[in-house]
């Protein structure tokens, strides 16, 4: 709303001349407009021309747009507001999305308007007719087409949020000047408006913003049900070319760097910080705050109403007078869509015909003992649009039986947006009959059977048609009871009457729904009371012939005509100069729209092109109403011209701080308000605050209508709370005493009642959108969405504002249909701009910008939007947007502050004994390593093998299974110190291998691997076992098994047959230089002899083997293994596990580093426990193998790893008991992981299993004399601070963290502060460092990088015990002492994994895990597999993988923005959504999320949609 004050009288007709209109409105535009030379293409044209058909006549031609929130000067405001952000551009990157997707949404998604929604959905007159929904509710604007965009306009466009969007762009424009400080000084205020923005209490979320308002006619009491059907209105649109190819992520990744240089959101204000207590910000008063000034106001009377002897006493009453006195008088004309009567009923016939159905309704229906029905039941009336005199009948029938008619609409499908909440409403009205007509009954959707189907949520019904021939004649001597005079359901009829001095046989035209509101009020009661004669028009006529009320009115002489100002806009636009049409019989134009201030310019411009056909100024009169307080105030029809209407151009900031400013700076964000008359008759009127206690407003602030008057609704039936809040309000004054003894009802109107008793509306209550502490109405803001050019391009105008509640405050959402034709750059610079003007316009931030293909959005029954539908499938994530523009950057101001490091404490002032500040230092130590056996004699791993072939020949040491689960090889002792003697003489004679030469072993999991090793020990060599490259998938696998043998610099490759022809195979030489590659031995023809002599290494330090390891973050790196590391490592595995000869353990493990390795190959033959060796590769054909063999060979002890766990989870699920597992032996399932252990994997896994006996279900390396691992939650946004605090389970922010298994025997722990290297104490998290006999001796590097391997392998406390050498294990965790006690009677220290090191994020100074923050995603909804988190740059990206169809795709951005936001305080960055299977997991199960993070920015995803939120 452009220019204040000053350009308000310029829109009144006749009080300017055309040229003197454009100069004066020029010289007041100036300012905004920027220079010619950016200008061309932009006309300026009059506001409100001439009245002159031509002009209209062109409008139409060019194709319309939605004129529902039509207002020029608001149009110039937002182009003025746009043209500011011209000459700043920033490159903010464009969403990026799959072809498929762009092809699929932008043309094939559009769908032919759906004609299931009755005949009210395909446009009006001629091809480029608004269509149906354009008239739905909302006033209807019109003006010239204003100001076309610029080139330069269209193209400028930021998707940052909102306004900052413009004011990086100001800001980033003026950097390479280096003058950031000469910002538009606009900006500058929008900024400083969003800092002191106010906290809103949870009070004030929309509860009702688009459900049933739901009141009912009922004989005593008079109350409208309404379907609150919200926005919606039609145009058809022009058609464009093109579908854009998705550009390359990558280049984008840059654009987005360079945009985050400068500040994105308002600086903090400051906090309260208890500890580590995360406050949210605490909001301070705005000191720009405008403040209600005036006095209090004292409530309006309405006029007396005059006592008129002889009315009839009731509805009934005159009914049967009319009916009895005249009964040839017209009631009721109804019209078929050619504009010619249908049928004429009678008062007469209306008489007689209510009479039938009010017998046949108590009498015919059940039994004469249970009728069905009796005085006072609730019967629904489901009648269609177009058959008003059925609805008439019924309606009269219903009265007359003294049963209460609830008017419903048709249901159109089963599945019909609102038909729930309306099922609902039936049931708790009690209602068990339906009455329909019978063309509506053929109508009804059907089943096979060709009953009626029970709608989804509806009671059952009895469907009764009220057509006579259907219908018994009732006895000559029954007659229905009609009500006597001191009953009090007249009344709001009386004050109709004498409020618009009807009169008998008067003529309506009533083009309003005439099942609820205004226009059941005046086409069907009122007129009735009166003996008027009622025209109703019908949509599926309008629809056909817009100028048909027109026509009917000058037919027919009409005195009042009852439309909405969508009405009067659609004969504009059809108007040409016919001459057959004149107003001049109404005395009376009923604008039942007119309350909201959008209407102002229809009415206005009709009266401009209309006053030529005889209409006058006064008789236009809207009039404000509400289901709750029926008709509230009306402009009456005045005998005197000469007394202007009202009118109030107010501040836009002022009325969002619910202040009245009349704006007389050249403003841009301005509301103009008309009066929409004085108080009802006989009612008082006041306005009171709009939430907590009812206290009357100032004269100059808005606030809810309240009125007291006999003629409101009594309640919302059944709903006694609501009902109280609602109809029984006693408004209080300043000093607390009562305004009236009577209670007043809330009308849901906002406003103010101005000079002389006018009221003026400026909102509705469930339009009203509270962000920190300001007020903010959704037309408002829908206007300014349509103003922004190019007007077409929401598809017919449809278009939804609502809000939802995001951390703490109401955020605000707009979704919008797009014309099917758009491009993706279209969209795109539509989002951008519209986030700029209400920015700007509003001084509101934008949560979400949602577009959807047309015809998508959810409707009511009459074509307008659904809103309550439209934000619970945005709150399910059921929208399937096209396009999506989140912008939590701007709107979200109230995050916690950014954690400022402390510096630490100095070791003098914290050590005291055993503490530090005042806690137990965080220190543990497993059990003492305790006597020799036999075995540990020896220092080496060879002579014990050596040893058990001579002294236990043939005991087996490996079984392996194959898929089916039999066994296909074993391995006694002899067997493998045989073959482990031919692999040396292989290694020796064939390979020419000196001493302390590098070995790879690239096998399958298996028993040639095991000989293989202990072949590279006999011959004095050092193995390294590699993971071999997997045939189907070569090009990826292949190159890591290259790097391990180049790095380890390994003399030669020992493999099998199989694996040296893949080697050598086509794909082979294409992925890696195959010239490069050591020797290749095939160990599958090994030489008869064995070696002459076994090596006997001479030094237990030296070198055993290498363990190469890729980390979850893609790290290669190779561990040092010494011969006493190994022996000391399997020593304290024994101990742990009770690991004897006689022992059998399952392992189903990857046999190629860390403890999988340990297990596989050495642990047997130092223990001498037979191992059943189950490769987790067969278990992807099989998934029952591990567990069938668990069960067959009856195993007590068996090792897993979460992937296998999770394959056994997912694969068997409830086929458990067909197979015949029995798990009761297991006494410990362990798990082994380097990760935090997965606590909901466990207990599915545990649940899934328990029946088949699974109890003990120990996690990691948990012994029999421990006791079981113990469960602690500790509170997240502590853990964020490095700092432990337990809390109960279920409480808020807590996270259930899972003991890591006990500590081995002969290893020590403590926790470090990983940067500072002091020890913490047991409330803190921090890097978990060991020390044991089997730490590894460092990192193997041919290349000489000795300070790594320092820094890891020999770390020194910086205080306390600094002698003890530690290794870090670069796992972050906390030791907690539980309550229960060890075999040794020692209270039990448990070890609790959080995550590991390198992965942890540092954002907002706070350090978060990826794992809590990927859980939070996968829980938002169901079609998210999997997740991965990474930090790039500062920002937060979040990759999701999509089961389901690529539609879904755009409803996870908002779902995952707001979880992320609401359990982290994190804003999102990116939203990466791909296909399943792409984030890359290695062979422990664990995710690799920085080769995720490489494959994001070299843009090799090939991601379903990319969202960057802005």
């Amino acid at each position: 709303l452009s220019l204040s004050l000053s350009i308000a009288p310029l829109s009144l007709p006749g009080d300017i001349t055309q040229k003197g209109y454009e100069k004066k409105r020029s010289k007041l535009i100036r300012a905004y407009v920027p220079h010619p030379g950016g200008m061309e293409g932009m006309s300026h044209r009059p506001s409100f021309a001439p009245p002159s058909a031509a002009r209209f006549h062109r409008r139409r031609s060019s194709g319309t747009r939605d004129e529902r929130y039509r207002s020029d000067v608001h149009s110039e405001a937002v182009q003025a507001v746009l043209a500011r952000h011209v000459e700043s551009k920033v490159a903010v990157p464009m969403p990026s999305k799959r072809r498929s997707l762009v092809v699929q949404t932008s043309m094939d998604a559009y769908t032919p308007p759906d004609s299931s929604s009755g005949s009210e959905e395909e446009a009006g007159p001629g091809d480029d007719m608004p269509g149906m929904e354009h008239w739905m509710t909302r006033p209807a604007h019109l003006g010239p087409a204003h100001l076309g965009s610029t080139s330069s306009s269209s193209s400028s466009t930021q998707s940052g949020g909102s306004g900052n969007a413009g004011r990086l762009a100001d800001s980033l424009a003026h950097t390479h000047l280096s003058h950031p400080h000469l910002a538009h000084p606009h900006l500058t205020h929008t900024h400083t408006h969003l800092t002191q923005s106010h906290h809103v209490s949870a009070h004030h979320s929309q509860t009702h913003h688009g459900e049933y308002n739901f009141t009912f006619l009922i004989c005593v009491t008079v109350c409208v049900y309404e379907f609150t059907s919200k926005y919606g209105n039609a145009e058809r649109m022009e058609t464009g070319d093109g579908v854009p190819v998705s550009s390359r992520v990558s280049a984008k990744i840059q654009q987005l760097v360079n945009t985050l240089k400068m500040p994105r959101r308002p600086p903090l204000r400051e906090f309260f910080v208890d500890d580590f207590e995360e406050l949210l910000e605490v909001q301070q008063p705005d000191p720009k705050q405008r403040r209600p000034e005036g006095a209090e106001m004292l409530a309006v009377r309405g006029e007396d109403l005059g006592v008129v002897t002889n009315w009839p006493p009731s509805l009934e009453a005159a009914l049967q007078r009319w009916g009895t006195i005249s009964p040839k008088a017209p009631c009721l004309t109804s019209l078929d869509t050619t504009g010619k009567p249908l049928y004429v009923l009678t008062y007469g016939k209306l008489w007689s015909r209510s009479v039938k159905l009010a017998f046949n309704i108590l009498h015919k229906l059940g039994s004469k003992q249970e009728p069905m029905v009796r005085p006072g039941d609730r019967v629904a009336l489901v009648f269609p649009n177009n058959d008003p005199v059925a609805f008439m009948v019924a309606f009269y029938g219903c009265l007359l039986a003294e049963v209460v008619p609830v008017p419903i609409e048709v249901p159109l499908t089963r599945k019909d947006a609102g038909s729930q909440q309306i099922g609902f409403l039936l049931g708790s009205c009690g209602v068990t009959v339906a009455l329909t007509s019978d063309a509506c009954h053929k109508g009804l959707p059907k089943s096979a059977t060709g009953e009626i189907p029970q709608f989804r949520g509806w009671p059952k019904l009895l469907w009764f048609v009220t057509e006579s021939k259907h219908l018994s004649k009732p006895p000559r001597d029954w007659f229905p009871h009609i009500k006597d005079a001191n009953s009090d359901t007249a009344y709001i009829e009386v004050i109709h009457s004498l409020h618009f001095h009807y009169k008998e046989t008067e003529t309506i035209v009533n083009v309003l729904d005439f099942k609820k509101d205004v226009g059941l009020w005046h086409g069907i009661l009122t007129s009735v009371m009166n003996m008027m004669h009622v025209i109703s028009v019908p949509y599926s006529l309008m629809k056909v012939n817009p100028l048909s009320w027109i026509q009917k009115v000058y037919h027919f002489k009409a005195k009042v005509a009852c439309v909405k100002s969508r009405d009067m806009h659609w004969a504009l636009v059809a108007h040409r100069e016919q001459k057959d049409i004149s107003l001049s019989s109404l005395r009376m134009l009923l604008v039942a729209d007119g309350s909201n201030p959008w209407s102002i310019s229809s009415c206005d411009a009709f009266l401009n092109v209309f006053q030529s056909k005889g209409l006058r100024s006064e008789v236009i009169c809207p009039c404000a109403s509400s289901p709750e307080a029926l008709t509230v105030a009306i402009r009456r029809p005045v005998e005197d011209s000469s007394q202007p209407p009202g009118r109030g151009v107010l501040s836009m900031q002022g009325l969002s701080y619910s202040v009245v400013r009349v704006d007389t700076e050249e403003r841009l964000s301005v509301l103009t308000v008309q009066d929409v008359g004085t108080v009802m008759p006989g009612a008082l009127v006041c306005v009171v605050k709009p939430d907590g206690v009812p206290l009357l407003c100032k004269t100059d602030e808005i606030g809810e209508l309240c009125v007291c008057s006999v003629a409101t609704g009594t309640s919302y039936y059944g709903l006694t709370g609501m009902t109280k809040n609602t109809f029984e309000v006693f408004p209080v004054a300043s000093g607390g005493g009562l305004v009236s003894e009577y209670a007043f009802v809330r009308t849901g109107l906002l406003g103010f009642v101005g000079p002389g008793g006018l009221v003026f509306i400026s909102g509705k209550m469930d339009g009203l959108i509270v962000v920190s502490g300001r007020r903010h109405n959704a037309d408002d803001i829908i206007a300014t969405a349509l103003a922004v050019e190019p007007m077409k391009f929401i598809y017919r105008g449809r278009i939804a504002v609502f809000s939802v509640t995001v951390l703490h405050d109401e955020r605000i959402v707009v979704v919008a249909e797009q014309r099917p034709d758009s491009t993706e750059e279209d969209s795109f610079q539509w989002m951008s701009r519209v986030l700029q003007a209400i920015d700007s316009i509003h001084g509101v931030g934008v949560f979400c910008l949602g577009l959807v293909p047309a015809n998508t959005l959810p409707k009511t029954p009459l074509g307008g939007l659904h809103l309550s539908e439209t934000k619970q499938l945005y709150l399910e994530g059921g929208l399937h947007p096209c396009n999506v523009l989140m912008c939590p950057h701007t709107c979200v101001t109230n995050l916690p502050k950014p954690r400022q490091k402390q510096p630490e404490i100095g070791p003098a002032s914290v050590m005291v004994g055993n503490l530090v500040s005042g806690k137990r230092i965080a220190m543990a130590s497993g059990r003492d390593l305790g006597q020799t056996d036999d075995n540990d004699q020896f220092l080496f791993l060879s002579e014990v093998l050596q040893w058990r072939s001579q002294t236990t020949p043939e005991h087996i040491l490996y079984t392996l299974l194959s898929s089916r689960g039999a066994v296909s090889s074993s391995l006694t002792c002899l067997q493998l110190h045989k073959r482990a003697e031919r692999v040396a003489a292989l290694l020796l004679e064939r390979g020419g291998l000196q001493e302390g030469d590098h070995i790879a072993l690239v096998y399958p999991p298996g028993i040639d691997l095991i000989a293989a090793f202990y072949g590279c020990l006999y011959a004095g060599c050092v193995p390294i076992t590699v993971r071999p490259p997997h045939p189907q998938n070569i090009s990826t696998t292949l190159p890591t098994v290259k790097m391990i043998v180049e790095v380890s610099r390994s003399a030669c490759v020992m493999t099998t047959a199989v694996i040296c022809k893949l080697l050598r195979s086509k794909e082979a030489v294409a992925t890696v230089d195959i010239r490069n590659w050591p020797p290749v031995l095939d160990t599958d023809d090994l030489p008869k002899k064995k070696s002459p002599a076994l090596y006997k290494p001479c030094n237990p330090d030296a070198l055993a083997y290498l363990d190469f390891s890729v980390s979850t973050t893609g790290m290669l790196a190779g561990v040092q293994i010494s011969h006493n590391a190994v022996g000391a490592f399997c020593r304290s595995v024994k101990l742990q596990c009770e690991l004897y000869p006689s022992r059998e353990v399952a392992i189903c493990l990857d046999p190629y580093c860390g403890l999988g390795f340990v297990l596989w190959c050495l642990c047997s033959v130092y223990s001498g426990h037979q191992s059943i060796l189950i490769p987790p590769v067969e278990l992807e054909s099989n998934p029952a193998l591990w567990l069938l063999a668990v069960s067959q060979l009856r195993v007590r002890d068996t090792f897993c790893s979460y992937s296998v766990m999770e394959l056994c989870t997912k694969g068997l699920g409830l086929q458990t008991e067909a197979r015949g597992l029995d798990l009761s032996r297991v006494r410990a399932c362990v798990v082994v992981a380097e990760e935090r252990p997965r606590m909901s994997l466990t207990h599915s896994f545990s649940k899934l299993f328990k029946d088949l006996g699974l109890v003990n279900l120990a996690i990691c390396l948990q012994g029999t004399s421990g006791p079981d691992p113990t469960t602690v939650y500790v509170d997240m946004r502590a853990l964020r601070h490095d700092r432990v605090r337990l809390v109960e389970r279920g409480s808020p922010h807590s996270l259930p963290l899972m003991e890591s298994g006990k500590i081995l025997p002969g290893v020590r722990i403590i926790i470090a502060n990983p940067e500072t290297k002091g020890p913490l104490g047991d409330s803190h998290l921090g890097e978990i460092w060991v020390h044991s006999a089997h730490n590894g001796s460092g990192y193997y590097s041919g290349y000489g990088e000795e300070v790594l391997q320092s820094d890891h392998f020999i770390s020194r406390l910086s205080f306390g015990d600094t002698s003890t050498v530690w290794a870090r294990t670069g796992y972050l965790g906390f030791l907690r002492r539980t309550e229960l006690t060890d075999a040794s009677g020692e209270r039990h220290d448990a070890l609790y994994v959080v995550g590991a090191l390198e992965e942890a994020m540092e954002l907002r100074g706070m350090r978060y895990h990826p794992i809590d923050i990927e859980t939070s995603v996968i829980r938002t909804h169901q079609s998210i597999m999997e997740c991965a988190v990474f930090p790039w740059t500062n920002l937060l990206v979040v990759v999701v993988e999509l089961e389901g169809s690529e539609q879904e795709a755009l409803d996870l951005v908002p779902m995952v923005t707001k979880a992320v936001l609401e359990e982290h305080y994190l804003i999102v960055g990116v939203v990466v959504v791909t296909d399943i299977g792409v984030i890359p997991i290695n062979s422990r199960g664990e995710k690799q999320r920085m080769h995720l993070r490489d494959g994001f920015l070299q843009d090799q995803l090939d991601p379903i949609y990319v969202a960057y939120n802005m």
